[in-house]
């Protein structure tokens, strides 16, 4: 008996009428960047895999789809590592698959867009509005709300350290949801106070990993984002150097001198808290 047809796990079917819904909403969110004076751009669903390694932290990389080199995949595979797989050694998952892929599936849109935007550079006009709207690609566990291969709708600006630029990102931001009927609250935070607190914590070279484990505070709560600090090799010290952030409760207007305080000694951290 055949098999029933399906598809991959963490992958979706669209029905026409669920298209033109899509579609909608696209153009709704195309228009306002249009409006705000952004520009089109498309990049490959396959990157070098070299260009999107390394960008996203240990996590991330897992997450990465790699494209197995066409033709003989294993003939490309360095003869030390292979005698090392037949003799029955352990090998690195990462360095086997850097033997067997070149390139993988893009993991964002904002890796591709810096590689764009470095292989371009000369011709492209500065600062840079680009827009982008195209699928990516996670390796993920599939759950509910969580897919595989899902749309992006990116809107960046490059060549320009102007806080004006942040401003007019909030108000795209709050332009496309009116248009498309929803209420939301737009969160602002500053890159510079997050490497502060990193520093504070005797751990700046942890940023990435620092932070990456705080974004998911509201979602698993502060013992699980504690614990996958540690994972990540994170000293108990820093964890305990962290604890003021999970105790700052209030408004911002409350928060802001509890936070100059605590982050007195990073200058980073101050120049982020003044820029906010």
């Amino acid at each position: 008996m055949a098999n029933k047809p399906s598809i991959p796990k963490g992958t979706r079917d669209f029905s026409p009428e669920e298209m033109l819904r899509r579609q909608y909403i696209f153009d709704t969110i195309r228009g306002v960047f249009r409006k705000y004076g952004f520009l089109p751009i498309e990049t490959p669903a396959m990157e070098n895999l070299d260009t999107l390694t390394g960008k996203y932290g240990e996590e991330g990389d897992r997450l990465i789809f790699k494209v197995l080199n066409s033709g003989d995949a294993w003939g490309g595979v360095a003869q030390h590592v292979k005698d090392q797989l037949l003799a029955g050694e352990a090998v690195h998952p990462g360095r086997l698959a850097s033997e067997l892929a070149e390139k993988a599936l893009r993991y964002d849109l904002t890796v591709p867009f810096a590689r764009y935007v470095v292989q371009h550079q000369h011709e492209i006009t500065f600062p840079f509005k680009r827009y982008q709207i195209q699928p990516v690609w996670r390796a993920d566990r599939p759950q509910k709300g969580r897919y595989r291969e899902f749309y992006q709708c990116d809107a960046d600006m490059i060549g320009s350290t102007s806080l004006l630029n942040e401003v007019e990102l909030v108000g795209l931001f709050d332009d496309v949801f009116t248009a498309l009927g929803l209420q939301v609250v737009v969160k602002i935070n500053d890159r510079k106070v997050l490497s502060g607190i990193a520093e504070v914590c005797g751990q700046a070279d942890k940023v990435v990993d620092i932070v990456t484990a705080i974004d998911k505070l509201d979602k698993i709560g502060r013992e699980k984002v504690e614990e996958e600090m540690r994972n990540k090799g994170v000293t108990e010290g820093a964890i305990a150097g962290i604890a003021p952030l999970f105790a700052l409760k209030g408004t911002w207007q409350e928060q802001l001198p509890r936070l100059r305080e605590w982050l007195a000694s990073s200058a980073v951290a101050q120049q982020g808290l003044n820029d906010l």
